[in-house]
């Protein structure tokens, strides 16, 4: 069976109300997506695009938006965010609808797995493909970047690496985890890393082809309850303080990346920031997204900027996008035409997004 269909049935297992998937081939626009050796995506949480291009709160991701590139018309899959990582990487929420641990089942009575005895409940580790699969099938490298993760490898569903530091880690936020070949890997370490790792795999030439780069809870703009050892730029209310700590982290790691020497390089190389899901309880979505299921019926709309080495400048781009678009681009970027899951939902309208990474 090929791979897109297979996981195809995978997902409508999960989600009994999804649509029929037809097996969807590379367009001309996805054959028009010039090939990339390395792409970044920086995930941050919980913002509608008001909160953040053209907000004097989020100074530096709205200059990038004007320079670069702006989805003006972009949405997440579902509310929380746990489901929203897993499309982001598997192009299908799973049944997901909450952000209990990545190990429960129906029926757990484990920690964190609150919602575990309601009906419709779907298993959080996922037992599908997903985008670094068809990575090393390929030949090409991947890494989740986590700020703050315990150690290298981390199970952990909550936590930090730093002594008297708040549980300002969470595995809700890391997408890859919730997939079984990753949790079970003997090589977990060399794909689940902390953001530290990131400067040094660029100083030293190793950055893989995709890399999934995820803050704290601080830094992402989520923000946490006040309290011990928790900086007051990082509790829920006021906004602005919080969005414009997450503004300079996310302008940190960006010139992180393009102060290096694989910026400079010959090669096409892209930035993408995105968020999981808007603030609001709205259930707005587009591109494969179906109403009337609980775990994909629409997160909203949120910010998107794509920021490329050689690609287009100042473009701002109408055309409805989610995050099962930009899955679709970055497979195409890298050679992929067997789509994954409702990336390969042209019929429901999600295509790849060839004005913000087409060549120069």
């Amino acid at each position: 069976m090929r791979l897109t269909a297979a996981l195809a049935v995978l997902t409508l297992a999960a989600t009994a109300s999804a649509p029929t998937l037809a097996a969807s081939g590379p367009t001309p626009d996805d054959l028009a997506v010039p090939r990339y050796g390395h792409i970044f995506v920086i995930v941050d949480e919980n913002r509608d695009a008001g909160q953040i291009v053209g907000s004097p709160d989020a100074r530096a991701l709205s200059a990038l938006a004007s320079r670069y590139g702006n989805a003006t018309a972009f949405y997440a899959e579902v509310h929380p965010s746990e489901p929203n990582y897993v499309a982001m990487l598997g192009g299908s929420t799973f049944g997901l609808h909450d952000d209990d641990a990545y190990y429960c089942k129906p029926g757990s009575d484990a920690p964190g797995c609150d919602h575990a005895g309601e009906p419709g409940y779907a298993p959080h580790t996922i037992d599908a493909p997903h985008l670094g699969t068809q990575l090393t099938a390929a030949g090409l490298t991947w890494k989740g970047y986590y700020e703050s993760i315990p150690t290298t490898g981390s199970l952990a569903v909550t936590g930090a690496s730093e002594a008297n530091a708040p549980p300002w880690y969470v595995s809700k936020h890391s997408g890859f985890l919730n997939f079984r070949s990753v949790m079970t890997d003997p090589r977990r370490n060399e794909h689940v890393v902390g953001l530290d790792a990131l400067q040094r795999d660029l100083d030293a030439g190793t950055a893989p082809n995709f890399g999934f780069v995820v803050g704290n809870l601080c830094d992402d703009m989520h923000g946490m309850d006040a309290g011990p050892n928790v900086p007051a730029d990082c509790t829920f209310e006021p906004s602005g303080p919080l969005i414009r700590r997450g503004d300079n982290w996310a302008i940190n790691v960006v010139n992180t990346i393009v102060g290096s020497s694989l910026w400079s390089s010959a090669g096409n190389v892209a930035i993408v920031v995105t968020w999981d899901e808007n603030d609001s309880s709205v259930h707005e979505g587009c591109c494969g997204v179906t109403p009337n299921a609980s775990s994909n019926f629409g997160g909203g709309q949120i910010p998107t900027i794509v920021i490329t080495n050689h690609g287009p400048r100042g473009v701002a781009d109408p055309t409805p996008y989610n995050h099962y678009s930009l899955l679709r681009t970055i497979e195409d970027a890298f050679g992929i035409h067997e789509y994954l899951g409702l990336a390969a939902a042209t019929n429901q309208g999600v295509k790849p997004m060839l004005p913000l990474f087409r060549g120069p």
